[in-house]
C-alpha cells in the first residue's frame, strides 16, 4: 500500500472531485480490517516514495515525472510501460525487499536491516517550526475577525437615501 497524501490532492481543483469520489480513506480502513481478520500484516510505502518514477525493470529513478506524462520510458532500459502499473510494480518489488528482510531469507539474510524507501527531497519533514505573525490590521479570508479584532458599534449606522426618481 502507498500512503498518500490525500488532503493534498483534495486542493487541486482538477483533482478534487475525483479524488474524493475515490473514498481512499474508505479503502484503507477496509484493507486495514480485512488484513487484520486474516492475520496478516500491511506494509506503507512512504507518501515521498517514487513508486511512479521509478522503472520497475532495472531501478533507475527519474528526477522529473509530470502529472500529465501517463506512459513511463526508462532511460536506462529502455522499457516502456504505462504510470500506474509502473509504479505497482515498484510497489510490490519494495514489498517484497521488505518481506525478505523481515524473515531473513534474502541473499544478504541480515535481519536487522530494513529497507527504508528513499526521501529524495526530505519533503516528510516540515520547514517551518513556528506559524508566521499576521498583521492585527489585515482581515481574514471570508470577513471573518478574531476576537482581539471585533469592535462592538454603539449605534446603528445612517442609512443613506436613495435619489428620487422625480429628480431626473
Amino acid at each position: 500500500m502507498e500512503d498518500l497524501n490525500v488532503a493534498g490532492m483534495l486542493r487541486n481543483r482538477r483533482l478534487a472531485r475525483r479524488i474524493a469520489d475515490a473514498g481512499f480513506g474508505e479503502i484503507r480502513r477496509q484493507l486495514a480490517y480485512k488484513i487484520r481478520r486474516n492475520g496478516c500484516r500491511i506494509l506503507a510505502a512512504s507518501r515521498w516514495y517514487p513508486s511512479s518514477k521509478t522503472c520497475s525493470g532495472c531501478g533507475a529513478v527519474k528526477a522529473k515525472l509530470p502529472l500529465h506524462i501517463r506512459t513511463y520510458q526508462c532511460d536506462a532500459c529502455g522499457l516502456v510501460i504505462d504510470r500506474d502499473p509502473n509504479a505497482a510494480r515498484t510497489l510490490a518489488a519494495l514489498a517484497a525487499t521488505a518481506a525478505t528482510a523481515a524473515t531473513g531469507t534474502g541473499v544478504a539474510g541480515n535481519q536487522d536491516t530494513t529497507p527504508v524507501a528513499s526521501k529524495p527531497r526530505g519533503a516528510d519533514h516540515k520547514t517551518r517550526t513556528t506559524r508566521p505573525r499576521r498583521k492585527a490590521e489585515a482581515g481574514r479570508a471570508g470577513g471573518a475577525t478574531l476576537p482581539h479584532q471585533r469592535q462592538t458599534e454603539t449605534r446603528d449606522r445612517p442609512q443613506t437615501q436613495a435619489p428620487d426618481a422625480s429628480a431626473m
